[in-house]
């Protein structure tokens, strides 16, 4: 509130997502709760809620009449605010490739792509979902250009029908798409002209599960992982 009585900016996304929060009444909500009110406020909340409402959408489009919308808006939200808290704890600024340069030589502890991976998984798997299902994707492994990104599928569905959730690539601004349609994770296209549109489309995803972390990110308990030193 201004000193006119005006609300301010903030104040008025604040109240805008109030109807947004509402919804969300299963799965430990009431924390989650407390959780979005903690960035809500932020002007990123505005710019974010397209793609927050897109994304819950799709995600209930993979089981439609199976997949509980109020679980997909809460995955949505959480995993949107997280990857933005999460680049700015990082100390990530531009291009995620010169931050994991800025790791490769000392400057900075953390910011690679599995390190989102695992942090918002962690708090992913907090919810204890129902209707949709955590897995870790891992595309050319073990390679210079590995990456790594949560991949959620509706229960009983193959990780292939699921859906990219990747933090890293857009330097915290969450990138999300079907497996099946990530364009910059072809088998076939690779390296800087390859994202950059220098090959055709394969229509082959180079996504493939991580069982391992996949089966720490599905077990109800927490334990402690070494981070992996991946991109």
């Amino acid at each position: 509130m201004s000193q006119t009585g005006a609300i301010s900016t903030k104040g008025q996304v604040a109240l805008a997502a109030w109807p947004f929060l509402n919804r969300l009444t299963n799965v430990n909500f009431r924390s989650a709760l407390i959780f979005a009110l903690t960035v809500c406020s932020s002007p990123v909340w505005a710019q974010g809620e397209k793609s927050i409402n897109e994304l819950r959408d799709a995600l209930v489009a993979l089981a439609p009449g199976n997949v509980d919308p109020h679980e997909a808006e809460l995955l949505s939200v959480t995993a949107h605010t997280m990857s933005r808290r999460l680049a700015r704890e990082y100390g990530v600024h531009g291009d995620p490739a010169i931050h994991n340069f800025l790791i490769n030589i000392g400057a900075k502890k953390r910011g690679i792509c599995a390190d989102y991976t695992r942090d918002i998984g962690s708090r992913l798997k907090e919810f204890h979902f129902k209707t949709l299902v955590l897995h870790w994707g891992s595309a050319y492994a073990k390679e210079s250009d590995e990456n790594n990104a949560l991949v959620v599928t509706a229960r009983n569905q193959p990780f292939q029908d699921g859906i990219v959730l990747d933090g890293w690539r857009r330097g915290g601004r969450l990138f999300w798409c079907l497996v099946k349609n990530d364009p910059e994770y072809e088998v076939g296209r690779r390296g800087l002209l390859g994202h950059l549109g220098g090959y055709l489309r394969t229509g082959i995803t180079a996504w493939k599960e991580d069982f391992q972390e996949t089966a720490w990110l599905q077990d109800n308990q927490s334990p402690v992982a070494e981070p992996k030193g991946r991109r």
